[in-house]
């Protein structure tokens, strides 16, 4: 299954013929005090797969120090599960709020069943991103539509919370609309807060940079950019230069923390689904964009539409204690930064990210079997077995608990051949070879050359 029957512009097609958020721009003004000491950044997701073998919509949580890297938490399983309305969330976004707690939102809606009409979101408050309270959902409208991607932002002007969405109104199409709350518990009455005359979901914000507001939405599977000096209802107009891969859609504006004119754009793909690409630029009013390359950046494992806020370094370390990093691994090849490591008919190989079954591409590096100061590879999904050599090519094979196949399981991690800041694995039996990819196979080979070593460079992730 591709991303295309999962995606909503599929539906609306039909219906209506990223060191990095908007997530952290929305919080500018909030939370001052809180605001000069981030350091780091959460991201919220929900979860699915090519073959929906991974589809979890409850609310899943991953960390970084450099808002490009990511480590999911929990194990990437949910820390919340919504109990009312579709049982189920996407889209989820974290905002902390004026007084430094924060406030999650998230679409109500279990699935990909794009007709499902909800007039409400999901909220949770919490203090600390550790434990959720006050579960409750919000009613925005009395439309016979839904309401998606819910984000929140701070309306300094008007002294009040603004929350804002897509839902099809009168116009026959998607259009962003806007309820203003200060609990987010009762809503005021929705209003339109931008309408191009063309369809658009996923409005996320950044408010008050250098005086301007700036709203990201998806247009036509591109991600298109809005400006104003005001947040008043349809004051902002377009002026970005599109960007895109293949159909994308989720735009997450995020700012860097280490430099003053940096600002990251995530985008969610459909096609393939759930992918994220990122981009950059040293100007937001400039509204063009630089594609990263994707050594530079590993979303968590089966994410979707992320929401990402800036954190203390408290937070951070409270998040890793509260939650746990993964008990596993995923590698990511150097020069191919699309595949990862992984079996398929038990053959090693390296494949474009995202696959099913999703556990093939899951790795325990545990003590070398031949050699503890060494390592190898256990599957996740088939513990009793291990990548080992067998006439050079690698395997995954039953440990027979012989000498031979503990020494053909066992490998060195380097410094990485072609960047010391990734990882080269040398085998243990034959010390002249290494692990690489030959026609996106894994094989031990003697390396020499430049490509060479690129082929046998991997970073070790999540």
């Amino acid at each position: 299954m591709n991303g295309t029957p999962l995606s909503r512009r599929h539906f609306l097609g039909m219906a209506a013929t990223v060191p990095l958020a908007a997530t952290g721009a929305l919080a500018l003004g909030a939370g001052a005090a809180q605001a000069a000491t981030n350091s780091a950044y959460v991201m919220c997701y929900f979860t699915e797969s090519p073959d929906m073998l991974a589809a979890n919509y409850g609310l899943h949580l991953a960390v970084s120090t450099d808002g490009l890297q990511w480590t999911p938490l929990n194990q990437n399983a949910p820390v919340a599960t919504p109990t009312a309305g579709s049982l189920g969330l996407r889209d989820p976004f974290i905002l902390r709020k004026q007084d430094g707690t924060f406030v999650v939102l998230a679409t109500d809606l279990y699935g990909t069943d794009w007709t499902y009409v909800s007039q409400y979101i999901h909220v949770w408050d919490s203090t600390d991103l550790r434990t959720f309270t006050g579960y409750r959902r919000m009613k925005l409208h009395d439309m016979d539509t839904h309401a998606w991607a819910p984000e929140a932002f701070w309306d300094a002007g008007r002294g009040t919370y603004g929350v804002i969405y897509s839902a099809v109104n009168d116009s026959g199409h998607n259009v962003i609309m806007i309820n203003y709350t200060g609990d987010f518990i009762t809503a005021g009455d929705p209003q339109v807060f931008f309408d191009p005359g063309y369809d658009v979901i996923d409005g996320d914000l950044a408010v008050g940079v250098s005086g301007v507001n700036y709203l990201y939405f998806k247009k036509n599977s591109t991600l298109v950019g809005a400006r104003s000096t005001s947040l008043d209802p349809g004051s902002f107009t377009e002026f970005s230069t599109a960007v895109s891969h293949n159909g994308t859609e989720a735009p997450t504006l995020v700012k860097s923390l280490t430099s003053s004119s940096t600002w990251y754009l995530w985008g969610d793909t459909w096609d393939p689904n759930g992918v994220f690409y990122a981009w950059q630029t040293s100007a937001l009013s400039a509204g063009t964009w630089t594609a990263l390359d994707q050594k530079t950046y590993t979303q968590p494992l089966n994410s979707k539409h992320c929401g990402i806020q800036p954190i203390t370094t408290t937070e951070y370390n409270n998040l890793v204690a509260q939650w746990g990093t993964p008990t596993w691994n995923r590698l990511k090849s150097y020069n191919y930064p699309a595949r990862y490591v992984r079996h398929s008919n038990f053959v090693g190989r390296i494949d474009e990210y995202a696959f099913d079954p999703y556990t093939d591409g899951m790795w325990k590096l545990v003590p070398g079997l031949a050699d503890s100061g060494g390592v190898s590879f256990q599957s996740v999904n088939y513990p009793t077995r291990y990548l080992r050599h067998y006439n050079y090519q690698l395997q995954l094979d039953a440990n027979d608990s012989t000498t031979a196949f503990a020494q053909d399981a066992t490998f060195y991690r380097t410094a990485g051949l072609a960047d010391s800041s990734w990882s080269s694995f040398r085998s243990y039996n034959y010390p002249t070879r290494y692990i690489r990819h030959s026609d996106y196979v894994l094989r031990i080979d003697p390396v020499s050359t430049s490509t060479d070593q690129a082929d046998a460079t991997f970073y070790v992730g999540y």
